[in-house]
């Protein structure tokens, strides 16, 4: 019996004898299926092959942790380290020996949190590893493909991990999206730690909202608008996307607000446009 990982997005299933004839969550638009088809891989397949965790700080008491090498869709965990325990916020499908020492030496996870489904990875392996419960807001329940009392499933606008750390709801990209606030970063002028739903543009000056990135399906603008109204009423100076350099070193509320404002007026006139060309021809 083994508990098998898709390659592509990194998701491990619950024990079973051979692999699943589907991933659910490949299948869905906003991801894909390589060209050569699915496959499949266990963690003993991986500590076989070369694979390792690598660790490095963001700035004081957030470290980040991923695999190397790049290991399905290059997922980047972070650690954050608070008076009341630590958090590690998504999570990666590789875990071994020497990460949870490292980890263990540190002060262990207190809980884990997930943005979105495409993050889930080997979520329920690591939080056995360290005992640690698995926050997940309700509205993704059904993406979840290994069950685990370990999962709490959170429901509404907000939930409070410790009095540093508070999880968002912000949908758009996932139903149940969210965001995790802590207030104690970049020197105590607050940092946003985010998903898929907002992610930082290559010149750092503004953040990106996709339904699909693979498939190039920008979120709706009343989506967008949504997104915005649950973000403006927090406080955050630094905003750090989904992969390592992906930061916004300060003034991140300006950039997203910036953002979504640019993205909804591009969205709005595009549909105006299209509107009057189609009434003149």
């Amino acid at each position: 019996m083994n508990k098998w990982i898709c390659t592509t997005c990194g998701t491990q299933y619950a024990e079973r004898e051979t692999p699943p004839a589907h991933c659910p969550i490949c299948e869905d638009e906003r991801q894909y299926i390589r060209p050569g088809g699915q496959t499949w891989t266990t963690l003993e397949k991986l500590k076989v092959g070369g694979y390792r965790n690598a660790f490095y700080a963001h700035e004081p008491n957030l470290l980040g942790v991923e695999t190397v090498p790049e290991f399905a869709i290059g997922q980047h965990a972070k650690l954050l380290r608070t008076p009341y325990g630590n958090i590690l916020w998504d999570c990666i499908s590789y875990v071994d020996d020497v990460t949870v020492q490292l980890i263990q030496g540190i002060g262990g996870i207190h809980a884990m949190a997930i943005s979105h489904p495409h993050f889930y990875s080997s979520m329920v392996e690591w939080a056995e590893r360290f005992e640690a419960p698995i926050y997940l807001h309700d509205h993704d329940r059904q993406w979840v493909m290994q069950a685990s009392e370990r999962i709490q499933f959170w429901k509404g606008s907000q939930v409070e991990l410790n009095p540093e750390v508070t999880l968002v709801h912000v949908g758009g990209h996932f139903a149940g999206s969210s965001v995790l606030l802590w207030k104690a970063g970049a020197k105590g002028k607050g940092a946003l730690l985010t998903g898929d739903t907002v992610s930082v543009s290559d010149d750092r000056r503004f953040v990106s909202f996709m339904y699909s990135f693979p498939n190039r399906i920008p979120l709706s603008a009343t989506m967008i608008k949504t997104v915005r109204s649950r973000l403006e009423p927090l406080s955050f100076d630094r905003l750090y996307g989904t992969q390592a350099d992906t930061v916004i070193e300060s003034d991140a509320k300006g950039a997203v607000l910036r953002s979504a404002g640019r993205y909804v007026e591009a969205l709005v006139e595009g549909f105006l446009s299209s509107t009057m060309f189609s009434i003149d021809t």
